[in-house]
C-alpha cells in the first residue's frame, strides 16, 4: 500500500451506510462499542437511538389498532367540564357514532375526550384513546377500552388519521387546533381522501369560519373551494350524518 493509500484509509470510514472522513472518523467499530460494557451511557439519549423510540411506537401503535373497525376521531378541550352543554354533546356524539357502525378514537384525556369515550363505551362500541406524554401527567381516562400512550406527537397524530375515517371537532384549544389544521392540510393536499372534518359548535368555530373566509381566502391566501373541507354544525344526528355519508357507509 502506498504513503497516499495510506492516508486515505486514516481519513475515510464506512460504518454501515454512514461514510465518515478525515476528523469526522470515530475510533473502533460498531460491533465494538457494542460490545463494550464500559463507556458513556449519553448514547441512549443520542438520534440515532430516539429513531429505534420512534419505530417502536409505530409498530406498537400499528399492532393495537390494525384490527379497528371503521372509526372516528373526536377531539376538544381537556378542560371542558362534567355536566357542561359541550361534555353533554360529547356523550351524545360517542353514542351516536357508536350507533352508526363506528369505533370512536379521542386523545385519551379528560374533558371533551373523556365524554366521546364515555359515550362510546355506553353505547357498548370501541372506545379508544391515544395519550401522550406531557409535563403535567393526565393519564388516559376511565372509558377507554384499547389505550396506546405515546412519547411523539407525531406518531400519535399519524395514527389519529391512519385509522380514523374522519374528525369530529368539538370547541377545544391549541391541540385541537392543531388537529384540526393538520386534517384540513392533509386533505387540501390530497394526502388523505374521503376524509369528513366536522366542526361540532357554531358559535365557538364562528369566528374561525369568518377568518378563514374574509382573511386567509379573501388575501388569496387559499382557495374558496377549501371552504368546502369541512361542515359546521350543532346537531349531532347532522355531523353523524355527515361523516357517514362521506365514508360511504
Amino acid at each position: 500500500m502506498s504513503n497516499s493509500e495510506g492516508l486515505r484509509a486514516l481519513e475515510e470510514q464506512r460504518l454501515g451506510p454512514v461514510l465518515r472522513r478525515r476528523e469526522q472518523v470515530q475510533p473502533g467499530t460498531t460491533d465494538q462499542r457494542l460490545l463494550d460494557t464500559e463507556g458513556d451511557s449519553q448514547w441512549v439519549h443520542t438520534d440515532p437511538w430516539r429513531v429505534l423510540r420512534i419505530q417502536s411506537e409505530f409498530v406498537e401503535g400499528f399492532g393495537a389498532l390494525a384490527e379497528l373497525p371503521s372509526a372516528i376521531s373526536v377531539f376538544g378541550s381537556a378542560r371542558t367540564g362534567p355536566g357542561t352543554p359541550e361534555y353533554e354533546s360529547g356523550i351524545a356524539l360517542g353514542k351516536a357514532l357508536v350507533e352508526a357502525g363506528f369505533a370512536v378514537i379521542t386523545g385519551g384525556g379528560p374533558g371533551a375526550m373523556e365524554a366521546a369515550n364515555r359515550g362510546a363505551r355506553e353505547a357498548r362500541g370501541i372506545s379508544v384513546g391515544l395519550g401522550i406524554e406531557l409535563p403535567y401527567e393526565q393519564g388516559l381516562n376511565p372509558h377507554v377500552d384499547i389505550g396506546v400512550n405515546f412519547r411523539y406527537f407525531f406518531v400519535r397524530k399519524t395514527m389519529f388519521v391512519k385509522y380514523a375515517q374522519g374528525f369530529v371537532v368539538l370547541p377545544g384549544g391549541l391541540g385541537t387546533l392543531d388537529e384540526l389544521f393538520e386534517a384540513l392540510t392533509l386533505v387540501q393536499t390530497r394526502k388523505v381522501t374521503r376524509f369528513p372534518i366536522v366542526l361540532f359548535g357554531t358559535e365557538y368555530w364562528g369566528g374561525l369560519v369568518e377568518w378563514l373566509r374574509s382573511t386567509v381566502v379573501g388575501q388569496g391566501k387559499a382557495s374558496q373551494k377549501d371552504l368546502l373541507l369541512f361542515h359546521v354544525t350543532d346537531d349531532v344526528e347532522e355531523a353523524v350524518g355527515l361523516v357517514t355519508k362521506e365514508t360511504g357507509r
